[in-house]
């Protein structure tokens, strides 16, 4: 077979599974746009850059396999960036294919250049410049192999125009295997037998657990592993749907806006035991006073976690769910009703605090809840980031893994929205919700036109306060009221502005007989659409931790405009 280099990359890309790819054409990948006319590939075209690196999130956080985005050089590389430096610190395999100007000008300034492998180095798992179109036989399918293997994360591919349309000559049978995940080494039995040996020991044991549960498919076996020994769970953002909200040892997530109680068991464990989590520092709080009196127990695929913030008694690098599988064969049931009753006592007495529904119906956690109420079991939820986000994790009963995509680490404005395409475009059928704030949505807003073109079963919920509201928040509590830049003076009609993309627009009325019925209406119309709903202004997320502080540090609400800490 003769052909070009980007009709190779195309026939690669294909015999990978890709399906769909989300991106904007520019000159310098052209050619592999023309490729594509002839591929059963499906192309998704963005508004921006940034929301086809989110779509393609979308899909892979959903699916777990890697998804593929599409820019074109200069502008089109570094617009994709921000999404490729969420994926890394989310942990999502995503292949970024970048064109790039002609070798002979690289490093001439020519138009629309930029180094895309410098500027992708470090928000990587690797990346490669491909110098010639046979290199391609080898770099795609490593590319899929480590975007997916050991703990997932993106790869970048920046492909020169010389060379996607140098000429190729290959047989059928040189084609390679696609890439796919790679497995580990396993962690000795020794070891096993140890992580065994504490927790039966333990008399307070917790199990912290982070998004590598999800990832390595291992939420059953953490909620078993919970109910046989008997230990409290807490999760991180990341692991929200690891185990449903009603297990009676769930409780909830730690950190910045966990619950006091949530909190305060943690300073009474005397047995930490994390599997797939890195100890953030939303997590953690001040690193020093985080699980006083608790042994630590780390389970990672990535070496470079175990220690780097916490450092544990007993470090096991390995994949989560051979871990567990390995330990639950090695564990009794190990009964402890006071620790348990002692766990349900707290997260009894620290609830959520909210006015009732028929008092405050728009009340951001009565919102979030009526949400988990309304929706389907199957129904995948994505958000933006800002007090929406928080609101959703402390009141969302997520009850699935791989149905909450929210972006934790890079906390990046704008994800939700094109997060909520991908997500549909890999689960078709499943009602997709984006829970967004008006300071989020604008960042992407841009993607409703792809959103309208596609006609997916996609609503946009949008939290309207006209308020950057997180930062208006630490202004409040930490800043003695000085309020710089966080309140919008003038805001569009986002109902008004959705139908001029070409999707239903509705807002909530609050002061209509049945505002949360005029919402369940709204969800229930099929098709794509935005709804939004206005909520107080002054309202904030908590319980909250103060940046910088120790957990224990918790700020709680004891009246519906006051605030103190406990």
């Amino acid at each position: 077979m003769k052909t070009n280099g980007a009709n190779l990359l195309r026939i690669l890309l294909e015999r990978q599974g890709i399906d769909t790819i989300a991106g904007i054409p520019g000159g310098a990948i052209l050619p592999f746009y023309d490729a594509l006319h002839r591929s059963r590939i499906r192309h998704i075209l963005t508004r921006h850059e940034q929301g086809a690196g989110f779509i393609a999130q979308g899909m892979a956080r959903v699916t777990g396999r890697a998804a593929v985005a599409l820019a074109t050089s200069g502008p089109g590389a570094t617009n994709l960036i921000t999404a490729i430096a969420d994926a890394r610190l989310d942990s999502v395999p995503l292949v970024a294919i970048t064109g790039q100007v002609p070798q002979a000008l690289i490093g001439t300034d020519a138009f629309q250049e930029v180094d895309a492998y410098g500027l992708t180095l470090p928000i990587t798992k690797h990346n490669f410049l491909v110098r010639s179109a046979a290199e391609l036989m080898d770099v795609v399918p490593q590319a899929f192999a480590i975007a997916e293997s050991g703990r997932p994360g993106p790869v970048a591919i920046d492909v020169p125009k010389d060379v996607q349309n140098a000429t190729i000559e290959f047989e059928a049978s040189d084609l390679p295997e696609p890439g796919r995940r790679e497995g580990i080494a396993a962690c000795a039995d020794a070891a096993i037998d140890e992580l065994a040996s504490l927790l039966a020991r333990a008399e307070r044991p917790v199990l912290y657990l982070g998004g590598g549960v999800i990832a390595a498919g291992a939420a059953d076996l953490a909620r078993e592993l919970a109910h046989r020994a008997c230990a409290p769970v807490v999760s991180t953002l990341m692991a929200l749907g690891a185990v449903p909200p009603e297990d009676p040892l769930f409780m909830g997530m730690l950190g910045m806006h966990g619950t006091k109680g949530t909190n305060q068991l943690l300073e009474e464990a005397d047995l930490l035991f994390a599997i797939g989590a890195r100890f953030d520092d939303r997590a953690t709080g001040k690193v020093a006073e985080f699980c006083p009196r608790a042994t630590i127990a780390h389970v990672d695929i990535d070496r470079a976690e175990i220690g780097k913030i916490k450092r544990p008694f007993l470090g096991l690098v390995g994949d989560a769910a051979d871990v567990l599988r390995r330990l639950l064969a090695r564990l009794e049931p190990a009964p402890r009703p006071a620790w348990c009753a002692r766990a349900a006592h707290l997260r009894a007495a620290h609830p959520l605090r909210h006015p009732p529904c028929v008092e405050d119906p728009l009340h951001p956690v009565n919102v979030c809840r009526f949400l988990g109420e309304s929706l389907a079991p199957d129904a995948i939820v994505t958000t933006d980031v800002g007090q929406h986000q928080m609101w959703m994790a402390q009141a969302y009963p997520v009850r699935r893994p791989r149905t909450f995509l929210t972006s934790g680490g890079l906390g990046t404005m704008g994800f939700g929205l094109p997060a909520a395409i991908g997500a549909s475009l890999a689960a078709p059928g499943r009602r997709v919700v984006c829970v967004s704030g008006d300071g989020s949505i604008l960042m992407n807003i841009q993607e409703l036109a792809t959103l309208a073109e596609l006609d997916l079963p996609v609503a946009v919920v949008l939290f309207n306060n006209d308020h950057l509201g997180l930062v208006r928040q630490q202004q409040e509590l930490f800043y003695n009221r000085r309020f710089e830049a966080s309140r919008f003076h003038a805001a569009p009609d986002f109902a008004a502005l959705a139908r001029a993309f070409g999707i239903r627009g509705v807002r909530i009325d609050p002061l209509a007989g049945d505002p949360l019925g005029d919402l369940a209406a709204a969800l229930a119309a099929p098709g794509p659409c935005l709804i939004d709903v206005p909520i107080h202004e002054g309202l904030n997320v908590l319980p909250m931790v103060p940046p910088g502080a120790a957990n224990h540090q918790t700020i709680v609400e004891t009246s519906t405009r006051e605030v103190a800490h406990a």
